[in-house]
């Protein structure tokens, strides 16, 4: 306003206070620049406070060549008059800024346009701020006020440009809106003054195309999940797959194809998507973990060019009794004298999962001869113990042993316990020139009846 002190200059002098000799008087010698007023400032000749003269009009940054004003500032003794003694000093007055200009947009609509399924900066939206651009007056602050109800588009200012990055952030879609438009407002980070408001120029419109795009089959569900028993017969239906065209404007078939089959297991019809098998589920397979097989299937539609969807299978196999239980350890030691008979503590084990393996059943083959020489004993439900009978010379034994799992039908595994009998002498164990090999006559009969039945279907 007309009339705002700016600053107060002082000067001094060495003369008696109390005479004219110090009585100051000040004066503005000249000012720069002299545009758009010669005498844009006053100062009070007796206090020295600089005060605005002209119009608020004239006094604006926006329209002034410089921002700056220097002023060169006399003060005289004598109160002024002619024979008194000069000083001078220069004040420099800064035209700081006020949020008096809004931002407006360079035109009341603009235009974008995105591939469906795209998300980042689709637009930039420029602005003109006749405000000082290092303050907040000139800074540009964006909102989206209509158009947005799914939230798929922000935007944000460019920091250098004061632009406006309109960007989507929610992959558009084709099918459902081919065209979106969007009621954009801009404002300054600093209010503006009061008797400045935002006007229309402060709001635009963004017309916004979206543009259709081959997308690939989607698989419902996705993963899919199925459960069968392994060793199901060879052809046998697992599931029949449903993918659809998210392109419900084209009419496009999907033809369906085997992306990865880790085991080979697995076939698809490419037309409509039913799966079978094409060898024996196990799962006892390295490639199934956790009881879980999967596998990935592809949906191919008929664009141009084809766009893909894959899917993927969870195959949870339920466990048959397919797996004999094996025995171990398969050898074991003994000296001659020994007084302690028993040989060796067994164990069973079976891939396959209850109830389909222990308790496990221990029996041994029946044996030959006259003399019983060994028999076997239940420790638990896994494991068993062979123990001698009697001292036996030193030789190789095969002792036959059977060992059947709780399945239905249970599974026997007939193996045998390699039995080396050694002479010790002083705690070391000689076992290596043994007198016989002494093969029990009920696994050579066992084995020769296996081979008849073979030969005899």
């Amino acid at each position: 306003p007309v009339g705002t002190t700016v600053m107060r200059m002082t000067a001094f002098d060495a003369d008696d206070s109390s005479t004219d000799n110090a009585l100051l008087r000040y004066n503005i010698l000249k000012q720069t620049p002299t545009k758009p007023s010669p005498n844009m400032f006053y100062i009070d000749p007796e206090k020295g406070d600089i005060v605005t003269v002209v119009s608020p009009v004239l006094l604006d940054r926006e329209t002034m060549e410089t921002p700056k004003y220097e002023l060169v500032i006399e003060a005289k003794d004598m109160g002024g008059l002619d024979v008194g003694l000069t000083g001078t000093a220069t004040a420099t007055i800064l035209i700081d800024d006020k949020n008096d200009h809004p931002p407006e947009f360079t035109k009341k609509e603009f235009q974008a346009t995105v591939k469906e399924g795209v998300t980042g900066v689709i637009v930039n939206l420029t602005v003109g701020d006749r405000d000082d651009p290092a303050t907040g007056a000139w800074r540009a602050v964006y909102t989206i006020i209509n158009g947005n109800p799914g939230q798929s588009f922000e935007i944000h200012t460019n920091p250098q440009t004061n632009e406006g990055m309109l960007s989507v952030v929610k992959p558009l879609d084709y099918e459902i809106s081919a065209f979106h438009t969007l009621l954009i407002k801009v404002e300054n980070e600093d209010p503006l003054i009061p008797d400045i408001a935002y006007g229309p120029s402060s709001t635009a419109t963004v017309q916004i195309t979206v543009e259709d795009v081959n997308e690939g089959p989607v698989f419902h569900p996705n993963p899919m999940t199925v459960t069968k028993q392994e060793n199901i017969p060879i052809g046998s239906v697992v599931l029949t797959v449903n993918a659809t065209d998210p392109d419900t404007l084209q009419h496009q078939t999907i033809r369906y194809s085997v992306f990865k089959d880790p085991a080979g297991w697995l076939e698809i019809n490419p037309t409509n998507g039913t799966i079978g098998t094409t060898a024996v589920l196990d799962r006892e397979s390295p490639y199934v973990k956790d009881n879980k097989y999967t596998a990935l299937f592809l949906a191919i539609d008929s664009g141009n060019p084809p766009a893909t969807g894959t899917g993927t299978l969870h195959i949870t196999l339920e466990d048959v009794n397919d797996n004999v239980p094996s025995l171990y350890p398969t050898l074991a030691k003994v000296c001659d004298d020994a007084k302690d008979l028993r040989v060796v503590v067994l164990g069973a084990s079976d891939k396959d999962l209850h109830p389909n393996t222990d308790p496990f059943k221990f029996e041994l083959n029946k044996q030959s001869g006259p003399e019983k020489l060994w028999r076997i004993t239940k420790l638990n439900n896994t494991h068993a113990e062979v123990i001698l009978l009697q001292n036996l010379k030193k030789a190789n034994y095969n002792i036959p042993i059977s060992v059947t799992d709780s399945g239905k039908p249970p599974l026997t595994n007939n193996t045998e316990l390699k039995l080396q009998v050694c002479s010790c002498k002083k705690s070391k164990m000689d076992c290596s020139a043994t007198d016989a090999l002494h093969i029990s006559m009920t696994l050579i009969l066992l084995s020769l009846f296996s081979l008849f039945c073979k030969s005899f279907p």
